[in-house]
């Protein structure tokens, strides 16, 4: 297997904070990245009243209106 630099220096980090060795080093690293991340808070979309003063459901009469316009 070959690691490369950023994960082989995070290992070496590990193994020298904790005294451990590479595979109980690694295994603790792939054991960490298994684990599934929870969102700190839920995502919510932001929105806003944009004021539309035209009704945009019909596509075609939309176009129609900009085609007047020009």
């Amino acid at each position: 297997m070959t690691l490369d630099e950023d994960v082989a220096a995070a290992v070496e980090r590990l193994r020298r904070a904790e005294g451990l060795g590479l595979s109980e080093a690694v295994n603790r690293l792939v054991r960490a990245g298994l684990v599934p991340r929870r969102d700190a808070r839920p995502f919510r979309q932001r929105t806003a009243d944009l004021d539309v003063l035209i009704d945009v459901t019909n596509v075609g009469e939309v176009l129609d209106l900009l085609d007047d316009a020009s």
